[in-house]
């Protein structure tokens, strides 16, 4: 029933996406493209790194029966909110959209979210768990003295907490929020912030992310895309600029660069 619902979720999201998303770029990355020499790998946070669908036992929990309709929903309005916060030119950080969508979703679906509640689901948020093949991936490309760095839509603090829980803080070099320019993927200005943190250029930086429109969003600022297509039935967005390759796991990651 959780992989029907997770299917369900990710397209409801892709066409949520593909609607807004289709911003004009400068390259266009083929799939069959090799991807040149990797000096730094930038990764997406959530749903990347850290398994956002970790806090459905948390909701069950406290919902009994209604956990995984209240994830599902959570993580839909919460990337919702950033699309449509980006358009109206309106920002709040991550945090805050991450709370109003917990807070719509309980709405939703007729449930009582008391303020112990809400602060419990949210401060789940700063200890989701990280996917297994995060941490030994990041230290395998660590060793091929890689630079690494996150690039996400969350707030500094959030992001900083997960990767202490996920015990990677060690391994990157830079945690990079949209914070700074107050406007959410995928907008190009995101992914330009990487060479301002890292100082390399854009051929030389691969972005790594399982959310495919974030991906998109990359190639078409330059960027060489990684997809961690994490579900094998999930298509690719039509939105014109496709990952350089297509992975399952972070590990997989190291023979890539080695070769390229």
């Amino acid at each position: 029933m959780l992989a029907t619902d997770r299917r369900q979720f990710i397209k409801t999201l892709a066409a949520t996406t593909a609607a807004v998303s289709a911003t004009r770029g400068i390259f266009a990355m083929q799939n069959s493209t090799r991807p040149g020499p990797i000096k730094a790998l930038v990764f997406d946070a959530y749903g990347t790194l850290f398994d956002v669908f970790s806090v459905t036992s948390l909701c069950e929990q406290l919902f009994p029966g209604n956990g995984t309709a209240l994830a599902m929903m959570w993580r839909a309005k919460q990337l919702q909110y950033t699309l449509l916060r980006s358009m109206m030119n309106r920002y709040k950080d991550f945090w805050q959209l991450t709370q109003d969508g917990l807070v719509y979703s309980a709405h939703s679906l007729k449930l009582d979210l008391t303020v112990e509640k809400r602060t419990r689901l949210m401060d789940a948020y700063l200890t989701l768990a990280a996917f297994p093949d995060v941490k030994p991936g990041l230290a395998a490309l660590k060793g091929l003295g890689v630079r690494l760095a996150i690039l996400s839509n969350g707030e500094p603090k959030m992001l900083q907490s997960a990767a202490k829980s996920a015990g990677i803080s060690d391994l990157l070099d830079a945690i990079i929020s949209v914070d700074e320019i107050k406007v959410f993927k995928p907008s190009p200005r995101v992914y330009q912030l990487i060479a301002s943190h890292l100082k390399v250029a854009a051929g030389e930086t691969g972005y790594v992310s399982s959310n495919n429109w974030d991906v998109n969003g990359a190639g078409s600022a330059g960027l060489t895309a990684f997809w961690i297509q994490r579900a094998a039935a999930e298509p690719a967005e039509e939105l014109g600029y496709p990952a350089a390759r297509v992975v399952h796991l972070i590990t997989d990651l190291p023979a890539l660069v080695a070769g390229g």
